[in-house]
């Protein structure tokens, strides 16, 4: 990680960039000629683009009730046990976040109601791979059973055998998932976006996914079903003072690092010295983790920022916009208040990032490449639409009626005003 001391404000905006996203022409490209065989081909074309792109033949798309029960039987009752105190956390915290209807008399006879209303069919996208994300699982099917959509179903690839992952299977049916598929990459989105003999057509798509997988997303969005939020590869800032524990920031980093080989984690320091000791530490422990080849790629594109002031460092802090930030300083609270622009913040040397991606409560699925800015992570609003009804008395329609006739007038909207007319 390179290590860029006390930069000029100049040089920020380019200290924020992310991984090079050049390649994304081609990888658009062949996106659209997946989607473009899955709209045509449907189920026939989820099968062909299994067994091309992931060497793959399952017997069937959805997961039978036998696969159910053999993942529960697969996994152990200590990661059960995990699953289950961690269901419990998001649960509370989402069930917390809950709209209420809001009714209001805006004037004599005229109410004006705002109602939440849950998504009625939402899919969910769980990455296979390296690492499959039963952890996301929960994320998204716990606020969405507590919103009360009545229709979840989730699309994840298989292994060589045939099989998803028992883990996921298992906190699917602990979150209550109508159905899971066993399909993945953009062909999953494409399925859920466009429906297929097998897999019905959803309202709103979520989860994370590789470049291919969000290209699809993004595609999909502009077309005919909404997505969570636009999401590139993961991140993580730590911001430090002297006081802090190198040991713990060097961990905090690496955390994210082994996400994948596109992911960035940046280091943001009151202090040239306690830099070094933080990078020397992330040396040793990488050198003591199993996922070291996708770590090192990681930091190759990720940096160290040495800063004189804590205002400087928030400052820094909200124009890059950090997935996940964590702050280790004497005065973290302080600091955490003048943060805006961040996906989710840890707050002090007790709260690792691992806590929310896991088991606190909050949620994981967060917006990523500066996107916190402007986009939420994923919360109860996210499967919830807000409905606007009114009812006027005729009394309430004279009241406004001068009101309502002027300005279609004005308008040159003559039909909208004919319309308060000929009632009165």
């Amino acid at each position: 990680m390179k290590i860029h001391e006390n930069p000029p404000r100049s040089e920020w905006e380019a200290l924020c960039s992310r991984a090079d996203s050049s390649s994304n022409a081609g990888i658009e490209q062949i996106v659209r000629g997946i989607l473009a065989r899955v709209l045509k081909d449907g189920d026939k074309a989820l099968f062909e683009l299994s067994e091309e792109i992931d060497k793959v033949s399952p017997a069937s798309l959805l997961v039978g009730e036998d696969e159910f029960e053999e993942a529960a039987e697969a996994v152990s009752g200590e990661l059960k046990e995990a699953i289950e105190a961690a269901y419990a956390n998001i649960h509370a915290f989402h069930k917390a976040q809950l709209p209420k209807e809001v009714v209001v008399e805006t004037a004599p006879g005229v109410c004006c109601i705002q109602r939440p209303v849950a998504i009625r069919r939402v899919g969910f996208y769980i990455p296979g791979g390296t690492a499959p994300l039963f952890s996301t699982v929960l994320m998204l099917a716990v606020p969405a059973m507590v919103a009360g959509c009545p229709e979840r179903v989730l699309c994840t690839p298989c292994g060589r055998d045939g099989k998803v992952a028992p883990a996921v299977l298992y906190a699917a049916r602990c979150c209550g998932v109508d159905k899971v598929y066993k399909v993945g990459g953009a062909q999953a989105v494409a399925a859920m976006a466009y429906g297929t003999e097998s897999i019905g057509k959803v309202d709103k798509i979520f989860g994370p996914g590789n470049r291919f997988v969000t290209m699809a997303k993004q595609i999909v969005s502009g077309q005919c079903t909404a997505i969570d939020m636009p999401a590139g590869p993961s991140e993580v800032m730590v911001l430090a003072d002297s006081g802090a524990k190198a040991e713990y920031v060097a961990a905090d980093l690496l955390s994210q690092a082994e996400h994948g080989r596109d992911s960035q984690a940046v280091l943001v320091c009151d202090d040239a010295a306690f830099t070094e000791k933080v990078l020397a530490e992330v040396g040793r422990q990488a050198a003591l983790l199993p996922r070291g080849d996708m770590i090192a790629s990681s930091l190759s594109h990720s940096r160290s920022v040495v800063l004189g002031s804590s205002e400087d460092m928030a400052a820094f802090a909200n124009l890059y916009a950090p997935e996940h930030l964590i702050i280790q300083m004497k005065d973290a609270d302080a600091m955490a208040a003048r943060i805006h622009s961040a996906g989710s913040v840890f707050i002090g040397c007790w709260t690792p990032e691992s806590a929310g991606d896991y088991a606190s409560g909050t949620n994981h699925t967060l917006p990523t490449s500066s996107w916190a800015r402007s986009y939420s992570g994923v919360n109860i609003d996210s499967f919830m639409r807000k409905m606007t009804l009114q009812k006027i008395t005729r009394e309430g329609l004279e009241g406004l009626a001068k009101t309502i006739v002027t300005m279609a007038q004005a308008e040159g909207l003559e039909a909208h005003a004919n319309a308060v007319k000929i009632r009165l």
